[in-house]
Formats: C-alpha cells, structure tokens, sequence
C-alpha cells in the first residue's frame, strides 16, 4: 500500500483473510498524523461505536491525537471574559 510520505504511521492492522481471501496478511495504517501546510492532521479509525473506547490504549490514543494536533492552535483572536459555565 502507498502511503504518503509524510505520514507518520502510528498503528497498524493486518488482515487474516477472514473475510476475503484476497486481503489476508494486507497492513494498513489504522492511526497516522501529519504536518500539512501551517497545521496539523491526526487521523484514526478507532472508535466506531462508543464501546471501543473502553480499551484504555484506544481512548489514550486519541485523547493524544486530538492533543498533539491542537497543540499551539489559536482558536480565537478574542480573549474570553469570563468562564463558561455549564
């Protein structure tokens, strides 16, 4: 599989051919991140029902994924006043 050089692969799935015969032994990338133009790209295909995230390592990964790729973002120009409250 081609995968964009700038890519930094970060989990890998392999297929067993359960499914299709075709596909067993594929590795496909599964979490990657990356460095696009002035800003920051985290992707993972984990977590398609809630339930997936009672694995600790799936929940960690993303929890660090969304981190990393929010790291030094400005979301707002304004400064907020006072906190939200809920």
């Amino acid at each position: 599989m081609h995968v964009d050089p700038n890519v930094d692969v970060l989990a890998t799935t392999t297929f067993t051919g359960n499914h299709n015969s075709w596909i067993e032994g594929a590795i496909i990338p599964v979490v990657w991140k990356k460095v696009y133009g002035k800003g920051r790209v985290f992707y993972s295909s984990l977590g398609h029902v809630a339930k997936d995230f009672e694995v600790p390592e799936a929940l960690e990964i993303m929890k660090r994924g969304i981190r990393w790729a929010s790291e030094g973002l400005v979301i707002s120009k304004f400064t907020m006043y006072k906190k939200w409250q809920c």
